[in-house]
């Protein structure tokens, strides 16, 4: 069976209680003077959950068994919602137009990748959105609105695409708003259940990881 990604999403009430986060890979070396060299192995963070924490009875952990399942353990990817990040904005108001540049047009151009952008006056990432949610998408070029008949965005890659006669012109700021998923697999191909230690309190470890669909 070849590996794939399937574009369904982890059930959103075991996704809340989830713990986990970006996660980076940096080397460090330490000088004899007392200084040290820092150089960073990946341009991106990968992002990694325990989706055990969200789990509260039997119910739920027979639904995790049953998306694990579905999955073929780590052979096929999903989306999961992250419950902290998952808008282009910050997570407590409504995505807008203006949340987010996603490129500057050049009067040919009509494709953009969705991103988003974490940063301050010290420096910023730009992360790459392949997963946002139907339904969402707000694009603005200049500040102005662009209507739905105008762009279209495709949900399993986040390209949006503007329509002929509509492409942004030369030195035009395309913004977008929109929420997204994380595209992940499970990082084990076995969960361990225990009856009596779970009805005890004891939780199984759910590991999730982020990857490239």
């Amino acid at each position: 069976m070849d590996q794939g990604f399937h574009e369904v999403r982890f059930p959103m009430r075991l996704a809340l209680g989830t713990s986990g986060g970006p996660v980076r890979r940096t080397d460090i070396v330490s000088l004899s003077n007392g200084r040290e060299t820092r150089n960073s192995r990946w341009r991106d963070a990968r992002r990694h959950y325990d989706a055990g924490s969200g789990i509260r009875g039997i119910d739920d952990l027979y639904a995790v068994i049953a998306f694990f399942e579905a999955r073929s353990g780590q052979l096929h990817g999903f989306r999961f919602r992250d419950p902290l990040d998952f808008r282009s904005g910050p997570p407590g108001r409504a995505a807008t137009a203006g949340d987010q540049a996603i490129g500057t047009g050049d009067g040919q151009t009509a494709r953009f990748q969705l991103t988003k952008t974490y940063g301050d006056a010290g420096g910023a990432t730009v992360r790459e959105i392949a997963k946002p949610v139907a339904g969402t998408l707000l694009v603005s070029v200049n500040g102005i609105a662009v209507t739905a008949g105008q762009v279209t965005f495709d949900t399993a890659t986040g390209i949006v695409t503007f329509a002929p006669g509509h492409v942004p012109a030369v030195g035009a700021v395309v913004r977008a708003g929109f929420d997204f998923d994380v595209p992940v697999r499970f990082d084990t191909d076995r969960i361990d259940v225990d009856l009596a230690q779970f009805r005890a309190g004891r939780i199984p470890t759910i590991p999730l990881v982020e990857i490239r669909p």
